[in-house]
């Protein structure tokens, strides 16, 4: 079980092309800095450019500033979007977000209550009746036993506005075409992020990577020249750098079309806060049908969502007019304040890229720019920002000459299975919300047969009009299945789809929201790890599993409230997750307070010294039985990187650190840099500690064999009948 081993491997398959020197984690390499190196002699080359000033680049950037890295956005708007988008934020983003300078707390404070938006309603028209409800928060999701952090509801434009301005405390300036000096300069400050410099070009060389970015100065366009070492595509669904580097997606196209209307009315707000609030509204009656997203009741800001069938119709037949008449339709009366403010057609797709680094690891795609999931559940925007997260340290360790180009080739290995993984379960979710139209009697894939019929068969030679006036006959007479006549208890059709309805919502068969056993327990199984063995993994249902914490390399570390035992008198508790700093480049080795443990972690500290990678050790005292931190002084000195902890239990019926990881107190686990576990001995290690600290930390080591590329995918089983 060597941690270099693995990655040995994986260099090797990284550097197929070239047969020069291969540097491996943790040995010293003999070169300069990325930081340090220069264009002819003159100009530095930037380490880092990032593509795309959403949430996925703005957080990636933070990140790498935090650890040390210079960096650089470049976003081809001219200003930031102000189109709600995605809202909603998992605990492992929240927990991610902990690390930024409070920004968790922070969401938390200016997120609506909780119980405004708690529930999905279904109902035939927001002053009308409703067909049912879905509470997706249970009493276990406020308790914080398996995260310190809970989930948020929070609209992206201003989760933007706080990522912009952790930037700006971290001196990052927003500029535009002014920003630099000559259009022809290859070099951009760090630091910046530019507007309105749209990524036109990329060449990438074995040395770095040419980026032309075109901008518009005194009306007309130019371009700009930037090198950097590392190119990062943060730039959305519709990636410029994805098809700029030739990466093909694979998946599920054109799932659905549809247009999303932002819209604001107080009146609207004020109502269903105080009547029947949510955060996603289903609304099914003979006039429309649509999915109202409530981004913030107490300010009226909406989101609706309308099914979209071009080439019969189009954007044209949904400008502001329409859509306050089919607003109207959809509220069940008319609103005095209604403003609409943009409005958008899109398409929903299941697909992920077929890579995810390229050119000699050199150029990488991060959030949608590498996958595209349908909206439900939220994967979209929490998946791109734990790409961010993975990412991040193993650029600083690249940079920072710690580990070799090929550490960024593990980012593929361990985030594309998870991508793979979560759009099969998005797309779960959307069928699961597609049961109930269908319970209605408005299955949504008779309108689309009946769509594709008119545009490849007979009817692509009929009058465009005629073929419009077709689709919109075969919507009206689906939607007549919602007549209050038809759809009523005392009716024996509407009575058997009501109960139907009743089962998909009590057997949690409908959309879900949450998804702990994957928002927390997913796991990498190749990558910068060692793993323990061939492990197989459950396949996604589609419902709400718990999830249940582990030590298994790969997996995010547990969460448990410990105490610092150097504050000898305080009753202030922290998260297991907050011993990783998330500032510095730093491993973490969790031991007990046994001699055996303590030896080790002596080795884990002359090794890691050797090889100039920061190492902080955790001691994990049981409860209640902790007699004095000189024991650790002792035991490990020289070294003084090191905390002692005691667990922190409610009540004594409750698990252990050590049960909770489903390991013996003589086990070790070493964690990463992004909290994800590196490395661990279930139980004893055995042999000379200083060798087996080698065997985890050390590039020398044996016994390698080939790594096909088909064992990165996670091999599922389905899960066990209840």
């Amino acid at each position: 079980m060597e941690f270099l081993r693995h990655f040995r491997r994986v260099s090797r398959l990284c550097n197929i092309r070239t047969r020069a020197k291969t540097y491996y984690p943790f040995e010293y390499v003999p070169r300069r800095s990325f930081s340090d190196l220069k264009v002819n002699g003159e100009d530095e080359i930037l380490p880092v450019l990032i593509v795309g000033a959403g949430p996925v680049g703005l957080i990636l950037s933070i990140l790498l500033t935090k650890l040390g890295v210079k960096c650089a956005v470049l976003e081809k708007s001219k200003t930031f979007s102000q189109h709600p988008q995605a809202h909603f934020i998992n605990n492992r983003s929240m927990e991610v977000f902990r690390k930024l300078d409070g920004l968790a707390e922070e969401i938390q404070m200016l997120q609506p209550p909780v119980d405004l938006w708690r529930k999905f309603i279904y109902c035939t028209s927001l002053f009308g009746s409703i067909l049912g409800s879905v509470d997706h928060m249970q009493p276990k999701d406020f308790e914080r036993v398996v995260s310190p952090v809970s989930v948020a509801h929070f609209s992206q434009y201003k989760l933007n506005k706080l990522l912009l301005k952790q930037l700006e405390k971290l001196d990052f300036r927003i500029s535009t075409c002014d920003g630099l000096e000559g259009s022809n300069r290859k070099l951009i400050r760090e630091r910046k992020i530019l507007l309105g410099h749209e990524c036109a070009s990329i060449t990438a060389t074995d040395h770095d990577i040419m980026v032309g970015a075109t901008f518009l100065e005194d009306g007309k366009r130019k371009e700009r020249n930037i090198r950097c070492s590392i190119l990062v595509g943060c730039d959305g669904a519709g990636s410029t750098v994805r098809k700029l580097v030739g990466v093909a997606m694979t998946g599920e196209r054109d799932l659905q079309k549809l247009v999303s209307v932002h819209f604001l009315s107080r009146e609207l707000g004020h109502y269903l806060l105080h009547e029947r609030p949510g955060m996603l509204f289903f609304i099914f009656n003979t006039e429309a049908i649509g999915v109202l997203v409530a981004h913030d009741l107490n300010q009226g800001e909406f989101v609706l969502q309308l099914p979209f069938y071009p080439p019969q119709q189009n954007l044209g037949d949904f400008n502001a007019k329409v859509c306050e008449e089919l607003i109207f339709k959809l509220v069940g009366r008319k609103l005095v304040d209604i403003n609409v403010i943009d409005i958008k057609p899109w398409v929903m797709h299941a697909e992920v890229a077929e890579k995810f680094v390229s050119s000699n690891n050199r150029i990488i795609l991060a959030g949608d720019a590498a996958h595209r999931f349908p909206p439900a559940g939220g994967f979209g925007m929490n998946t791109g920002i734990q790409d961010a997260h993975n990412l991040a340290w193993k650029i600083a360790a690249l940079v920072k000459g710690i580990a070799p180009p090929s550490i960024l080739h593990t980012y593929e290995m361990e985030r594309k299975p998870i991508a793979v993984s979560n759009t099969a379960l998005s797309i779960q979710n959307f069928k699961a919300a597609m049961r109930v139209p269908a319970a209605l009697g408005i299955d949504p894939t008779v309108a689309n047969s009946v769509q594709r019929i008119i545009n490849g068969g007979f009817g692509s030679i009929l009058p465009s009009g005629l073929q419009k006036a077709i689709l919109g006959g075969i919507f009206t007479i689906g939607r007549a299945q919602l007549s209050e006549s038809l759809l009523n208890e005392n009716n024996p059709l509407g009575s058997l789809r009501l109960a139907k309805l009743r089962r998909i919502f009590d057997e949690g068969e409908s959309l879900q929201l949450q998804f702990p056993a994957e928002d927390l327990g997913f796991r990498y199984l190749k990558g910068a790890l060692v793993p323990d063995g061939d492990t197989v993994l459950e396949a996604p249902t589609g419902r709400r599993r718990d999830y249940v914490p582990c030590a298994e390399p790969g997996s995010r570390l547990p969460h448990m409230n410990v105490r610092d035992l150097r504050k000898e008198f305080s009753e202030e508790t922290f998260s297991t997750l907050d011993l990783v700093c998330g500032d510095k480049l730093e491993f973490l080795l969790i031991i007990a307070p046994i001699k055996e443990s303590y030896d080790l972690a002596r080795a884990a500290f002359k090794v890691a010294e050797g090889f100039k990678v920061s190492l902080k050790v955790c001691i994990m005292w049981p409860h209640g039985s902790f007699e004095g931190v000189d024991g650790s002084k002792e035991a490990l000195m020289p070294w003084e990187n090191y905390i002692d902890v005691e667990e922190v239990k409610m009540s004594s019926s409750l698990s252990s650190w050590w049960e909770i990881c489903q390991m013996t107190n003589r086990g070790v686990i070493l964690v990463r840099p992004d909290e994800h576990i590196a490395w661990r001995a279930k139980t004893k290690v055995v042999g000379d500690p200083v060798l087996e600290m080698k065997r985890v930390l050390s590039q020398r080591a044996r016994g390698l064999h080939h790594l096909d590329e088909a064992d990165s995918d996670p091999k599922f089983i389905s899960p066990t009948p209840d």
